[in-house]
């Protein structure tokens, strides 16, 4: 292959590999952030919540997504940030750390939270009714995406995005194979046109000359 053939193929070779690996990167980012939010929550059974405020700065600020796991409240412990209907029967939910959990005298449980950045508990003790769950882990910047999202949208979500990631997947492969097969069809075109010879005259200079 000639000097003028190496050239030119090295940046488009560097730039092919630059595309293909910033497309996997991007392709295995939003196939974990769909893991993450949608997928792993329901198949544990989980629900993913959104925090907006800041009761539980730094560890989980306004904007973080946290995925909250059933959990027997009998089993909680103090340290554990749960989340809770903040009046019993009623949809709010708030998300606070337990600072202490006590029993009555008739054996009932009863926990007292605070959230991280709140400087006094909570007014009222909270009851096993009220639990929806522990938080099973946390996910910064995504929460109010989750916010704008209602459950049948993220099904169609995530086919969609599920399905157009394949598509791209398979477009990057055939694109690859094509590029390949090209490379190989053009190899001994180019090898032939650098080892072509150009024939030499070789003139005995021994031969006596005609005189006249």
């Amino acid at each position: 292959m000639s000097d003028a053939a190496k050239t030119e193929e090295q940046p488009t070779t560097v730039w092919w590999w630059v595309k293909s690996v910033v497309s996997w990167l991007l392709l295995i980012a939003m196939l974990s952030v769909l893991a993450l939010t949608i997928v792993i929550p329901r198949l544990a059974g989980a629900t993913p919540y959104t925090v907006l405020t800041s009761s539980m700065e730094p560890t989980y600020p306004p904007g973080t997504l946290i995925v909250v796991k059933p959990q027997d409240p009998a089993s909680l412990r103090v340290d554990d940030a749960i989340t809770f209907q903040w009046e019993s029967g009623k949809p709010e939910v708030v998300t606070h750390r337990i600072v202490a959990v006590q029993y009555t005298s008739n054996g009932e449980l009863r926990l007292t939270t605070q959230g991280d950045a709140n400087s006094a508990p909570d007014p009222r003790p909270v009851v096993p009714e009220q639990v929806r769950g522990k938080i099973w882990y946390s996910v910064p910047y995504v929460g109010y995406v989750n916010n704008y999202i209602t459950g049948k949208q993220r099904s169609v979500l995530l086919m969609v995005v599920v399905g157009g990631l394949l598509v791209y997947a398979v477009t990057m492969f055939v694109s690859a194979g094509r590029d390949k097969a090209r490379k190989r069809r053009q190899q001994p075109i180019e090898d032939d046109a650098a080892t072509v010879e150009i024939p030499v005259i070789d003139i005995d200079s021994s031969t006596p000359a005609t005189s006249k």
